[in-house]
Parts: C-alpha cells; sequence; structure tokens
C-alpha cells in the first residue's frame, strides 16, 4: 500500500485536536482510524483523548503483530483496548494488506469503515454497526461494547485498487457516486494519495457546513452523528 491521510478535526478551541484519530504503518501494510463519541462532552470528557490513545497502541501492537509474522487487525484492536485507559469511547477500523494472499484483512466496530474501489468503482463498502439511528457500537473501558463485537471482514485485492478509510465525517457527508467521480478524476491525472484523501475530505467537509446539501446523514442512510 502506498498510504495518504487526512484530517480535519471540527473548529473547536476547548479540542483543537479534535475527536478523531488515525495511525499509519505503512512498513506492515496497515491502518487505522477511530471516532471518539462526541456524547461524552456532556460529562466534560474529551473523548479524542481515547481515540488518540486507542490508535497510539494500535500502532504499538502492529508492531508486535508483525514480530509474529503476520498482523491480526482484531488482535490488533484486542490489544489496544486492553492497554487504553482514558475515559470516552470511540468507533474503531483497523486493516491489514496480506500481500501473500492478495486480501485486506478488516476489523471494525460502530460507524466508522472503508470503501474498496476498482478501477473507479466502489465494488465493497462496510457495513455500519449500530443499536439505532445516532447510536453506534463503540468501544468503551466498562459498561459498553469490546473487540468481541468486531466486524472481521477478508477481501480479495488487485493491484491499483483504492482502499478509502474514514470516519463517519466522512462517510456521512459525501455520497459514493461523488467518491467515485473524484476517484476517476485522480486516476486521469495520476494524483498522489495525500492529494486525493485531501480532495474527498475538503468536499465532504463543505458538504457537512451546507445545511441544503444532499448528503448520506440528510437522507438517513448515513450512521447519524457528525
Amino acid at each position: 500500500m502506498v498510504i495518504g491521510s487526512l484530517y480535519l478535526p471540527k473548529d473547536n478551541q476547548n479540542k483543537p485536536l479534535g475527536e478523531d484519530a488515525h495511525f499509519m504503518h505503512e512498513l506492515y501494510q496497515t491502518i487505522g482510524v477511530a471516532d471518539g463519541v462526541g456524547g461524552w462532552a456532556l460529562q466534560g470528557i474529551d473523548a479524542g483523548i481515547y481515540a488518540r490513545e486507542l490508535m497510539k497502541n494500535s500502532s504499538i501492537a502492529t508492531y508486535d503483530e508483525a514480530m509474529k509474522g503476520h498482523v491480526n487487525p482484531k488482535r490488533v484492536l484486542e490489544e489496544a483496548y486492553k492497554n487504553t485507559n482514558s475515559k470516552g469511547s470511540s468507533t474503531a477500523c483497523i486493516i491489514t494488506l496480506n500481500s501473500v494472499k492478495n486480501t485486506i484483512v478488516a476489523a471494525n466496530v460502530g460507524d466508522s469503515g472503508f470503501l474498496l474501489i476498482n478501477k473507479g468503482k466502489i465494488i465493497y463498502k462496510s457495513s455500519i454497526q449500530q443499536r439505532g439511528f445516532g447510536c453506534p457500537y463503540q468501544l468503551e473501558n466498562c459498561n459498553s461494547d469490546n473487540p468481541s463485537v468486531a466486524q472481521k471482514m477478508e477481501l480479495n485485492v488487485e493491484i491499483d485498487d483504492i482502499l478509502m478509510v474514514g470516519t463517519d465525517g466522512m462517510l456521512d457527508n459525501i455520497f459514493e457516486s461523488e467518491i467515485e467521480e473524484i476517484v476517476e478524476r485522480a486516476i486521469d491525472q495520476k494524483l498522489k494519495a495525500e492529494e486525493l484523501a485531501s480532495q474527498i475530505e475538503n468536499i465532504a467537509l463543505y458538504n457537512s457546513f451546507d445545511r441544503f446539501a444532499d448528503t448520506p446523514y440528510g437522507s438517513g442512510s448515513g450512521s447519524g452523528s457528525i
């Protein structure tokens, strides 16, 4: 994998780092995203701290897994969860490339997720795990979900496939058809991974501010929290 990323936190001076987090292990071909659940703010807790600690521990666990010979995303999530002690909760999606089998292997909890794109067309979208609109599965130290609920997936991939991973901030604010149009132009223009990520996220951000925009969230097909 050639990896690029862009993170656009909400404009909140009390939470300059936002509530989302991610990690990238290009050497071990593993990536992950997490979205701290904003409802914790009612208790004075910044769930972004939990999300960032979870992703930091996921990066460490990825290294440990790689030393065993291959990376198992669910085991990464289990180890990271066990070592994350901050208050809060978070969704999470971790994906690794198995270059021997030509597959991607994923573990997903909640409404973060990914799209697999082949020749400019989306061929797979991970499903949302939620108990109801606006109530995604979420990892927490107590009284909530743990990695045992993670949805596990393994998908065949080809050279030049594009894997797009994001939180609901992306997935709720841009339709699949829009993503395909952007990706097709990016392929024609031979954009780098970081440039494609920037285009996708900036349009999702623009849509989130436009109260008249037609979005997955607005149509009820999103997860229900931005």
